[in-house]
């Protein structure tokens, strides 16, 4: 067995193989490393720029929402496979929400309770537009970024957003 350590977030991953992304933040595969030569940006002293100290404030905002309306999609959810999936993409968000604070070294912040809709498809579409307009978003805050791990973070919160909207389209096809 071996520690694969995810240079996003941090967090550990045991086992025999590589995960094809981080099963904590939803980072692609590319940055998981093996323990040993890993060392993650949430660990790093970079100094960050006005511009992404608040492009990531609006990320968190962003992120606690997500957060929120995941735990009510997923209390609407009709099957149990789907109530998972929901919980599953609030604790991702939720890692997301921990990133963002360990990087502006604040604490993290209560979750307020968000109002979704009772229909699986209407919260499928929902989430859609909610990953995408984040996609954009991150997008947009990795080309502003000037630091070299804001650039990677974006891009990482980019792609994993990105890969949300990929399986909800699952539900929706």
């Amino acid at each position: 067995m071996k520690t694969f350590i995810c240079e996003i977030c941090g967090d550990a991953y045991l086992g025999e193989e590589k995960p094809k992304g981080c099963p904590f933040c939803g980072a692609r595969e590319a940055f998981i490393k093996e323990g040993k030569d890993t060392d993650p940006i949430v660990n790093q002293k970079e100094e960050i720029g006005e511009v992404s100290i608040k492009n990531l404030k609006e990320a968190l905002d962003l992120e606690k929402d997500a957060v929120a309306i995941y735990n009510c999609m997923a209390g609407k959810a009709d099957t149990y496979e789907i109530k998972a999936m929901y919980k599953r993409l609030a604790k991702v968000e939720m890692e997301h929400v921990s990133i963002i604070c360990k990087l502006l070294e604040i604490e993290k912040p209560e979750i307020d309770v968000e109002e979704c809709n009772e229909d699986d498809v209407e919260n499928f579409k929902g989430t859609v537009d909610l990953e995408d307009n984040a996609v954009n978003l991150y997008k947009k805050f990795t080309k502003e970024a000037t630091e070299k791990n804001m650039k990677i973070l974006f891009t990482a919160l980019a792609q994993a957003e990105d890969d949300h909207i990929k399986l909800i389209k699952n539900y929706l096809n």
